[in-house]
């Protein structure tokens, strides 16, 4: 038998509560860490997607030598820092002479790997290049437009799967209402060829329209990027069943005697049962009660006199 320990204290107890399983997930945290060796151009590429992610994100500097997403047993090490930092999304940057400026991008379920995806970076542009004005810079925390182009994302397996992982990478927290004010920046996803895709940040410029919906400009903040898929792994179908099994709806409550109408709204019915003024008990009142007393009284001599006179008319 395992012995299971419960924490004893209040802040132990409250962490433990916010990596439970939910009904509705909140926004997935991003791991990013680096292997052995990497160039300038890598290093630049990891700090501008943790600058765009500042809010929901966890960055590592140290040299790992032993992370290997692709090899077994190489995933040790990336599947305890996504347990230490709850993550469930991470990239891991590195580079060699055969796979040079190595972009690994990856999903956990259940802090374990789901699936991979392996993109080479060229022509990279950070965002430090770029001249714009800087009222224009987007927000921490905003919500994007993600734009898809091309048809290789409908029809190409790898440019599906990295659409797939570059909007749980990009989109943030799920929410079911926006204000127009906090979509301040988009990202540009356009397929070039069946595996190359360049990947452009801009800012959004709202302007007048003459009408309601505001005429929108793009301006080009960076970073910018071509990805050149390598490699990608899809997770097994046992494994892609549980991770995507949900909660069924739970019947309501049938509430009576209560109905929903387009126009009039909520509607009830109300039930009111026969009065019995009979039974019911009346109130102290002291002139009410000795009137009924003298008309009883007087009910009560006048049966007796018309008694008394049966009785002499029989005699």
């Amino acid at each position: 038998m395992m012995k299971i320990k419960t924490p004893k204290k209040g802040r132990i107890k409250r962490e433990l509560e916010k990596r439970a399983p939910r009904l509705v997930e909140t926004g997935k945290k991003t791991l990013i860490l680096q292997g052995t060796k990497t160039s300038s151009v890598l290093n630049a590429v990891l700090m501008d997607l943790y600058h765009l992610k500042r809010e929901s994100a966890v960055r590592y500097t140290r040299k790992n030598d032993n992370i290997r997403p692709f090899e077994s047993g190489g995933e040790t090490s990336l599947e305890f820092f996504s347990t230490k930092t709850d993550c469930s999304i991470f990239v891991y940057g590195s580079t060699s002479k055969k796979r040079p400026d190595n972009l690994v991008l990856g999903r956990m379920y259940d802090h374990h790997i789901y699936d991979l995806v392996e993109v080479g970076v060229e022509n990279f542009k950070s965002m430090s290049s770029f001249t714009y004005d800087k009222k224009l810079a987007p927000h921490v925390g905003s919500k994007p437009f993600i734009a898809f182009i091309g048809e290789g994302f409908e029809s190409v397996d790898e440019l599906k799967h990295l659409k797939e992982v570059l909007l749980d990478l990009f989109r943030g927290e799920v929410v079911e209402n926006l204000n127009l004010a906090g979509l301040d920046r988009a990202y540009i996803c356009t397929a070039v060829s069946s595996n190359r895709v360049v990947l452009t940040h801009c800012a959004i410029r709202l302007k007048k329209s003459g009408t309601i919906v505001p005429r929108i400009e793009l301006v080009e903040v960076g970073p910018s990027m071509d990805l050149v898929v390598r490699r990608h792994r899809l997770p097994n179908e046992s494994l892609r069943k549980e991770a995507m099994k949900t909660v069924k709806d739970q019947h309501k409550k049938k509430i009576k005697n209560v109905s929903a109408d387009a126009i009039q709204g909520k509607i009830g019915k109300i039930y009111i049962p026969d009065q019995k003024i009979g039974d019911m008990a009346l109130p102290n009142k002291s002139k009410g009660v000795k009137r009924e007393r003298r008309e009883a009284k007087m009910k009560d001599g006048n049966n007796e006199n018309a008694s008394k006179k049966l009785k002499e008319d029989s005699n």
